[in-house]
This record gives C-alpha cells, structure tokens and sequence, in this order.
C-alpha cells in the first residue's frame, strides 16, 4: 500500500480567492481534497486569477484531484505552461503528479517515463528534496511491479538524500512509510513496523490524518500477516474510518479488501464477501484498476474455499483481465468545439458590421468607433485561441508520441514503423535464422499444486528473467504460449553471430532454472526446462487486426520445437544445421546423440551443447 505525495503537497498552504488574487495561510498536510479540487476547478474554468497565479492553480489542481483522468489532464497542462514560462519546479510537479495519476490507473510504463523525466529535470537544477522524494516515488513503481532489488535500492538513495536535506518532516515519514510497505511486501514484518512505527509517530506529531490512517491500516496489515487477527480488525477499521473521512477510496479499497482475509482466516466466509464486494465497488466506481484485480483475486479465493469451483474460475478470469488491461488517457481538449465557437463569434461579426453599414450618416462616427472596438476584440479573441491551440498541439504531439512508443514496445521497431506509414506489415522471408523454444517439465503436474495467484506469480518470476537474457543477446522475443517460451535471431534486422548469442542465451536460461530450483529463497514453483534450437529459412509477419502479434513460421520453425521436446530436463538440444554453423566457435563443447526420432520428421542427428570446461 504506497502513499503518493511530493514535496509541494506536504508543504502545501491553503489557498483563498481574495479579490482576484491568491493569499496562502495555514499549513496542513494533503493527499488529494476532492472539495479543494472543486472550488479551485472553478476558479481557473472562470479565470477568476491573475495571469501569474495559473502555474500555482494548475499544481494544485493537479495534486488536490481525486479523479485519475482529471490529474493527469492537469499535470499534462501543467507540463505545458510551465515549459512555456521556463519554471524548473513547476515543470517537475507536472511531471510528479502525471506519474502519480498512471501510478494509480497501474500504467506503471507511463508512471516511470513521468517520474525519470521529474528525476532528470531534479538533478540537473540541483533541486536535492525533490530528488529525494522522487527517487521514493520510482521505488514504489519498482515494488508494484515486483522487482523488489531495485525498488530497494531506489528506497535507499531516497532516504539518504531526504536524511541530509534539512526539508520537512512529513517528507521523510512519508518516505519511511513506503520503505517499511516494502519490507511488509516481502513479509519481513519486524523490519515492516520498525519503519512504519517511525512514520506514524512523526504523522502524530504533525497531525497528519490522512499519514496516521495509512499508518494504521499497513500497521493492520503486519498484525493480518502474524495472525493476531483481533489487533488487525482493530487498525483497519480505525484507518478506514479516517480514510472516509478524507475521501480517499483508494485507501479505503484497499483496507476494505484486507478486512476480508482477516474474516476468512476466522472462516467467517459471508463476511469476508461482504468486504470484498464493498472494495470491488468503490475500485469500479473510481476507476482503480489494480485494486479491481485483486477483488476478483480475493473472491475467487473464497468461492474455491465455499467449493464454487465454477464462480472462482469466473472471478479469476476477471482479475487476470483487470490485471493485464491498459486504460488510455483520453484527450484532453477537443479544437472541434474552439472552431465552432470561432465560427460562430466570426459569423456574430459579420451581422454586426453590415448592420453598421446601414446607420445613417448622422451616427457615422459611432458606426466606425464601433467597428474597430469589434477588430480589437477579434484580434485579441484570435491571439488568445493561437496561444491556447500552441498548448493543445503540444500535448497531442505528447500523447502521439506516447502511442508510438506503446505500439514499439509490442512489435520489432521497423515491422511498428511499417505499419505507421502502410497502415499493414507485409510478410517477408529470412534466410538464415535462429530460432528457440523452452518448456517447463512437469509443468502440468507442478501447476495442479499451486492456487492460481502463486501459478501465474511464478511464470511470470521465469519468463521476465527469460526476457531479460534475451534482450541483453540482441534476440527477438516472439510469444508465449502456456508455459512454452520462444524467440528468435537475425529478424527482422541482420545479427552477427546471431546463432552463438543464441547459443549463449539457452545455457544462460538453463543455468538461471536450475539455479531457481536449488534456491530455498522463495516460494515460487521450482521447475525443469527442456531447450531446444534449429536454424534455417522462416517467414515473419504481423497477424490480427486488433490486437497485433508478430510471429514466425516455416519448417525451421517446426524442427525447432521438435528439438526442444526432444530433449532432456535441463539440457539444451541442437539440431545438424545448428551444430554446423556452432563448430566454428572453439567456447562450445557438443555430445552428439546420434539420429533420434523426430514427431512428423522422422530421425533427425541431434547435439547436447555446453560450454568448453
């Protein structure tokens, strides 16, 4: 459960329309204020402020939302005038709550591109509580996506510059929360409260009521995880109390949710239902997607411990579909309703000027008074629509820019600009080409022991270390299906060596599977990995209309998969054409087999490669 906040909120005054201007009283500390949000909405839609308030207006704005969309749409026009008037800081609290926005809608690629953006912009103007607080923010991105080390580190680096920044207090509690939510994580639970007990006595000190819930609520969370299930009931409700208090539904979402495991272990089941569906319906009705997955999570939990088999397999389904789903921004302006209103003012003063044309002589000096006051106020109507269409093709340009880079990151770079420029991806043949595939033994066997949660934790554990390797070798993932693996060398740009790297990559997986198995680190399903690789000719290409898929076929193809179930739990099995062209590197040591039959291939000479001793 992670806290977003930055510098500017912790330290935030409360602002008060006085005649046309902002004057700032009172510290208190905010998440988000729905009501703050509202009145300040008006204010700016009215234009009720002078020109060198909107800076501050827009960040709060932006920081005081509830509304995810709304955030976002406010830090992306924060972003904009802030680079137009060339202030640092404002640039860097747009860049904060833009990543705090796609941090909450689990768009957790975006909330990293914002917040790396709002750590670059920190370093180079020296700003050390913002880099403190936005290398916290980055960690708990890392945590949500449960790359615990880096997150770690990330957590690290932000408290040591927060501990030799004189900034506020609140700042440091709220990076201590976050860091012991880490450890909570990992179930590490003394580690868990020694920094969570840290932060909340530093929110009482500061009368912090939103820190003080969070505090309570992860301190529920602990008390959940050891079994003392009375002192978690306790905690949690106290939090979600304060919570509702404040208006923070995603708090309350996810407290709400851990009051339904503390009813299950008392195995009072029509209670724990209760509270999940009470958490489903506050994370649909504000459109927090992550705590959506883990309701469905929990109810499938509790309908295949009522024996519902059917009802959780629905309700899995429903989470893995929450899980995996990706919400767009929606735009932020629409230029069609700014030409309709040009239009019609254009129109208003077309009528006007030929009415003017027909007074009589005698009211000639009036007619043309008039006719230039309407010039003036069509020009100064003009420059102000230029310098808002300016703002709004920049943030276009953004999100264009945001929507390229999505379609890269699902097809190879030049088959994603092909299909920008053609609008499809013609087919094309590769001659010399490696291809790979793994499969996890047992995998059937093994997965009838775990619940679903701990399945899916685990192949997703294996196949991001898979990507990595693969990347890191120059290859090219090409799918998943079930638990089989596959990628690909020399598409769709040439490669050097592509077969080596290849090569390289099987052994370095097979070392990291055995390696996992031997581990007593971790709770995830310990399997045995058959890999297999042939090369030959393969045609490439894109299929699907909606969503794309970029895949291979061809008897290269074919004969590689025939290489992986032809081989042996932990080895790595090449074909002829493979060991022809992997003779010539001298790091590579070969067990040849002999012709083995081959599924539809009849005997084909196979090879156990390693590396030389």
């Amino acid at each position: 459960m992670k806290l977003n906040y930055s510098i500017s909120v912790l330290n935030f005054k409360k602002a008060y329309l006085v005649i046309g201007f902002f004057c700032f009283i009172g510290q208190f500390s905010i998440a988000q204020d729905q009501k703050l949000s509202d009145s300040l909405e008006v204010v700016y839609k009215n234009g009720d402020f002078e020109e060198n308030s909107e800076l501050e207006i827009l960040k709060l704005l932006a920081e005081s939302e509830t509304d995810t969309d709304k955030m976002i749409s406010y830090s992306l026009q924060l972003i904009v005038a802030a680079k137009s008037k060339d202030s640092v800081r404002y640039e860097y609290s747009g860049y904060m709550q833009k990543g705090n926005g796609h941090k909450l809608l689990s768009d957790v690629t975006q909330a990293l591109e914002s917040y790396f953006e709002a750590l670059r912009i920190s370093k180079e103007a020296d700003l050390k509580p913002e880099e403190a607080t936005v290398n916290i923010a980055i960690a708990d991105v890392y945590s949500i996506m449960g790359d615990v080390d880096t997150a770690f580190e990330y957590y690290r680096v932000g408290l040591k510059l927060m501990e030799n920044a004189s900034g506020d207090p609140l700042t440091l509690a709220y990076a201590q929360f976050n860091f012991g939510d880490e450890y909570l994580n990992i179930k590490e639970l003394d580690s868990a409260l020694y920094y969570l007990n840290k932060a909340g006595k530093i929110f009482e000190e500061e009368n912090d009521k939103v820190g003080k819930a969070y505090y309570l609520g992860n301190v529920g969370l602990v008390y959940a995880e050891k079994e003392e299930n009375d002192k978690a009931e306790s905690n949690l409700n106290e939090a979600i109390d304060l919570l509702e208090s404040q208006g923070d539904y995603y708090g309350i979402s996810i407290y709400v949710n851990a009051m339904s495991d503390v009813y299950t272990a008392r195995g009072e089941h029509n209670k724990a239902y209760d509270y999940v569906s009470r958490s489903l319906q506050l994370a649909k009705k504000h459109g927090l997607k992550d705590q959506v997955s883990d309701a469905y999570l929990k109810l499938s939990d509790i309908y295949e411990k009522n024996g519902n088999f059917k009802r959780s397999f629905d309700n899995y389904k429903r989470h893995i579909i929450y899980r995996d789903s990706v919400k767009d921004l929606d735009q932020i302006q629409k230029a069609a309703s700014t030409e309709t209103d040009y239009k019609v003012s254009q129109k208003q003063l077309e009528v006007d000027l030929l009415n003017q044309q027909k007074r009589t002589q005698k009211i000639l000096v009036f007619a043309i008074a008039a006719i230039l006051l309407f010039i003036i106020l069509f020009a100064i109507s003009l420059f102000k629509r230029n310098k808002f269409m300016k703002k709004t093709n920049e943030i276009i340009a953004s999100e264009k820019q945001r929507s390229d880079d999505l379609l890269t990151n699902i097809l190879p770079e030049e088959t994603a600009q092909e299909l920008k420029e053609h609008g499809e991806v013609k087919a094309k043949q590769f001659d010399s080409v490696s291809v790979l595939f793994t499969d996890f033994k047992g995998f059937t066997e093994e997965a009838g022991k775990l619940s679903p949660e701990k399945l899916v934790e685990s192949i997703n554990f294996y196949f991001s270390k898979f990507d990595e390797i693969i990347k890191k070798h120059e290859l090219e993932k090409i799918k998943t299906i079930g638990d089989a693996y596959m990628c690909a060398g020399g598409l769709p740009f040439p490669v050097e060596n592509h077969t080596a790297k290849m090569c390289q990559a099987a052994l370095e997986i097979t070392e990291f599977v055995k390696k996992t198995k031997r581990s007593f680190n971790h709770k995830l399903a310990k399997f045995d990995i058959r890999v297999g690789i042939n090369n030959g000719s393969v045609v490439a290409g894109v299929v699907g209309t909606t969503k794309f898929q970029y895949d291979i076929w061809g008897d290269a193809v074919n004969i590689a998969a025939r290489m992986e179930s032809a081989s042996e739990p932990g080895r790595v099995n090449i074909s002829e054409s493979t060991y022809q062209i992997l003779k010539e590197f001298d790091v590579f040591k070969f067990t040849p087999r002999g012709e083995i039959e081959a599924k539809g291939k009849g005997k084909v000479q196979m090879y156990f490669v390693d590396y030389v001793d």
